[in-house]
């Protein structure tokens, strides 16, 4: 069995359809039609039930993919630990991070890298989970929320969920608003799956506010542009732009809506439990063979943070 050809297995059940996964690996569809079925013979099971046009997969199929996802996973593993051990150090290093983290925190904390450090790429999450960012190739990536075990991880410090505003609004000039004013205005807000904007909602809920005014944007830029225009206070967690200002969002006493983005409380027992913040995770896989390199540089990530977003 060759891992080529469970390649070939997964990249089908992935993509639906042969023409698909041919050409995501890469292949002609007569040539990946028979890798798929001299697998099954030499594994002696159908692995899809082939309709007219998509191919779904068996019970034998659902049950295999799980098992051929985790061997090509430490394949891969493999290729890198001897990459790794044949160059003595961690060359190149991806991070994978939504667009606003990779925005405002990850292309300025690569600024900071020495000439001795791995040569760095990055890409956008695009909400994939920290599982998959890792699955498609990253080294390390940065989500909200805390990562599943047996991955290993790092808390990022707290980062601000800003409310942006014209510079002549009245508010303009404040250290921070009340959320039950807040919700009180024409909001300016991200889709429901941003961390910002899940915090905003987890934090409304727990207050027992409504927010009925809500202006929907694709983006941080895109909001603050908004707001730029007069439609509404823009609720994000982006640095600002358009000259627009900004003020902290008062959760009055407290709430357990910050922190992880998903309703979680961080357990801090300071002031900051006050204010809206997201909190962001730094999470690698701890069998790759630079493990202790990636741990090295999260606590770099962390320490660029507390500097460039001091409390």
């Amino acid at each position: 069995m060759e891992l080529r050809t469970l390649g070939y297995f997964v990249a089908t059940a992935d993509a639906g359809t042969v023409s698909a996964a041919a050409e995501r690996v890469h292949v002609t569809q007569p040539s990946l039609s028979r890798q798929l079925r001299a697998l099954e013979r030499e594994l002696g099971v159908d692995l899809f039930e082939r309709g007219q046009r998509r191919l779904e997969l068996s019970p034998a199929g659902r049950a295999l993919l799980p098992r051929a996802r985790a061997l090509l996973d430490d394949a891969e593993a493999l290729r890198r630990a001897a990459r790794v051990h044949a160059r003595g150090a961690l060359e190149r290093v991806t991070v994978a991070a939504p667009a606003t983290t990779l925005t405002d925190v990850v292309s300025p904390f690569l600024t900071t890298l020495a000439p001795e450090d791995p040569v760095p790429s990055v890409h956008e999450t695009d909400g994939a989970s920290a599982q998959e960012a890792l699955r498609a190739g990253a080294d390390l990536v940065i989500v909200a929320g805390r990562p599943p075990q047996p991955l290993a991880s790092r808390a990022l410090p707290p980062l601000p969920v800003w409310a942006y505003l014209p510079a002549d609004h009245p508010w303009a000039g404040r250290e921070c608003v009340d959320l039950a004013a807040l919700a009180e205005q024409p909001l300016v807000v991200l889709p429901a799956p941003h961390p910002a904007r899940r915090v905003l909602d987890a934090a409304l809920t727990t207050a027992g506010l409504d927010a009925p005014r809500l202006l929907e944007a694709s983006n941080g830029t895109v909001a603050q542009a908004l707001c730029a225009a007069g439609r509404g206070v823009a609720v994000v967690s982006d640095d600002p732009r358009f000259g627009l200002a900004r003020v902290a969002v008062w959760l009055d006493g407290g709430s357990d809506a910050h922190g992880d983005a998903d309703g979680d409380a961080d357990g801090d027992a300071d002031g900051d439990d006050d204010v809206l913040r997201v909190r962001l995770h730094c999470a690698w896989d701890p069998r790759h063979p630079a493990a202790d390199v990636l741990a090295e540089l999260a606590g770099r990530i962390g320490d660029f943070v507390v500097a460039r977003y001091p409390s």
